[in-house]
């Protein structure tokens, strides 16, 4: 799982540099529209909305804008018809790719969607299709940083309910299931472990390990994925070995 773990650190990284330009803004704050609408404005009762918001304030989304968000989910400010959809299907190498999507138009986002997969070498499969390679779990990463204690996160972690915690070069993963996730992100922060991100995703039982050319494919599929506006989340099942990966994010 490293070389996918790794991924996703870049992918925070990353993110945090677009949250400059307010596109990831856009995309978290129609996460906690939906949510909002569909289970309440309260993250004590809406778990959905709960995790929303835990995921806005690890891109250091403002609390105005989260607050903002609720009022529009709940009826208070704008109105939004923002529709949840899931997307499946393969990359090159038979990666499995699911593809969140919440778009205000149906018809243009299926179109587009398939015609990313169509230009960019990947496939769209059929509901189902994917979907069993992927369990809904928890995902926080700490850094590694001086006077961090590993021996009391990991105790930490796992006595809130925690499954694992593996370490990275740089970083520690901490994985749980849905339900714990939101009371371990809580028992670290009271200990002092501010998480570089937490949010609830849906990680690969298995992954594809691929060489440099068919990763260039995936994340080249993947990144187009990404930047279509009506995007929120792309999992993938591969595996890049940490070097190839760190050659490509750089390109």
């Amino acid at each position: 799982m490293s070389g996918h773990s790794k991924w996703s650190s870049i992918k925070h990284k990353k993110g945090a540099q677009d949250a400059k330009r307010g596109q990831l803004f856009s995309k978290l704050s129609r996460a906690i529209i939906v949510a909002a609408r569909e289970g309440g404005g309260n993250p004590e009762v809406n778990i959905a909305l709960a995790n929303a918001i835990e995921k806005a304030k690890s891109y250091s989304m403002p609390k105005e804008n989260i607050e903002r968000a609720i009022k529009r989910g709940t009826g208070e400010g704008s109105g939004d018809s923002f529709e949840k959809i899931v997307y499946e299907g393969y990359g090159a190498n038979g990666v499995a790719i699911m593809v969140d999507v919440m778009t205000d138009n149906r018809n243009r986002a299926a179109a587009d969607i398939r015609r990313i997969f169509s230009r960019t070498g990947g496939s769209l499969g059929t509901s189902g299709s994917v979907a069993w390679m992927f369990e809904k779990k928890g995902n926080i990463i700490v850094n590694k940083e001086a006077g961090v204690d590993e021996d009391l996160l990991l105790e930490t972690a796992l006595e809130a309910g925690a499954e694992d915690m593996a370490g990275e070069d740089d970083h520690w993963e901490i994985i749980t299931d849905a339900e714990s996730f939101r009371g371990v992100v809580e028992a670290l922060k009271e200990k002092g472990f501010e998480p570089a991100s937490a949010e609830v995703t849906m990680l690969p039982k298995n992954t594809v390990k691929l060489d440099k050319e068919a990763a260039k494919k995936v994340l080249k599929l993947v990144d187009a994925l990404e930047e279509y506006e009506d995007v929120q989340e792309v999992y993938a099942n591969f595996d890049i070995p940490d070097d190839i990966l760190e050659e490509l994010s750089e390109q």
